[in-house]
């Protein structure tokens, strides 16, 4: 009764084409197919091992109204679906019925995850997808897979959510991290499946501190939900470079990071002016060292984001960094007012 794998991930959106024109021209993502149902469309994209499914229609409407353009389902495969089924419900997970022939269950806020056997299949199971004709993605683009995803929480449920993950689908507690920047503070806790391929990091505000970013995506996005989808690369600065001409918009970092960058992490004194033209963030761990940089949200109410993340045997996420993140997703949120 354990999670395996992340099959795909599906995004509600009232403006297909523009969404998936995001993937596609700014983040290097294929279209490779289309299904057509009563009350839904959905446009299936991939890249490396990752997929992501972009849908809309009167079926998503509730989701939308609530939400905004966001993360709508997150597809589990399972050792065992109908245990996993169980012990989620048995966990306080709602039972949903069933979605395209597979079980659904509750996850954190209004986001489901739909339990999948654990077998390679070359599309998403259960829909009449038509394969699209002619991919627009001309070569490979430089995703490999989905490293993790960070889900913002209310403050005073972090725990519970951890809890919840580990008696529902066998997840362990991996880290934890408290960050204080001035009169706010988040609180971190990461849970991963013992596979190594499904990682969550739960985030959430401090109750007892000044109100922040994380409670006004709380609030814009009408509680919990994906705070930011964090995509695995080989090579960040020429990824970085790529999406930009793309038109994937990225978040700034303030010189002062990289004139202290040299001395907190060694052996890298050489690396910092290439980093610094591409505003990577930079971080190093007991395993080896991360470069890692943020997008702005291109949606409507600035919820969901994405990170390119490269490692060089870092096992972290960045734990200097999540200030440097902190410090400029709250920059950006006070430019826009």
């Amino acid at each position: 009764m354990t999670v395996q794998d992340i099959e795909h991930v599906e995004l509600y959106t009232r403006d297909a084409p523009t969404a998936v024109d995001y993937f596609v021209s700014g983040m290097g993502f294929t279209r490779v197919a289309d299904s057509v149902e009563s009350d839904r469309s959905s446009i299936l994209l991939r890249q490396g091992q990752t997929r992501l499914i972009v849908t809309s229609g009167p079926g998503t409407t509730r989701f939308l109204d609530r939400h905004g353009d966001g993360v709508a389902d997150i597809a589990f495969t399972c050792d065992d679906v109908a245990a996993t089924h169980d012990a989620a419900v048995a966990a306080g997970a709602r039972s949903q019925g069933v979605s395209h022939g597979h079980p659904v269950v509750s996850g954190f806020g209004d986001v489901t995850h739909t339990l999948l056997p654990n077998t390679a299949a070359a599309l998403p199971p259960g829909r009449r997808w038509v394969s699209t004709p002619e991919p627009r993605a001309t070569s490979q683009g430089p995703v490999r897979l989905l490293d993790h995803i960070a889900v913002c929480v209310e403050g005073h449920r972090l725990t519970e959510y951890a809890d919840f993950y580990e008696s529902a689908f066998g997840m362990s507690r991996y880290s934890s991290e408290y960050v204080a920047v001035g009169e706010q503070a988040m609180d971190s806790i990461v849970v991963r499946s013992d596979s190594g391929r499904v990682t969550f990091t739960l985030v959430a505000p401090d109750p007892t501190k000044e109100p922040g970013q994380l409670d006004a995506f709380l609030d814009r996005n009408g509680g919990p939900g994906a705070q930011h989808l964090a995509f695995l690369v080989d090579e960040i600065i020429p990824a970085v470079r790529h999406m930009r001409e793309g038109g994937t918009e990225f978040l700034s970092t303030p010189d002062s990071y990289y004139d202290v960058l040299a001395e907190r992490v060694t052996g890298m004194r050489e690396e910092v002016a290439e980093l610094r033209a591409a505003q990577v963030l930079a971080d190093r761990d007991e395993w080896g060292y991360l470069l890692q940089l943020f997008s702005r949200s291109p949606y409507e109410r600035n919820t969901l984001f994405y990170e390119l993340i490269q490692r060089q045997g870092s096992r972290g996420f960045g734990s200097a960094n999540i200030r440097a993140l902190y410090e400029a997703v709250e920059r950006d949120r006070l430019a826009a007012g």
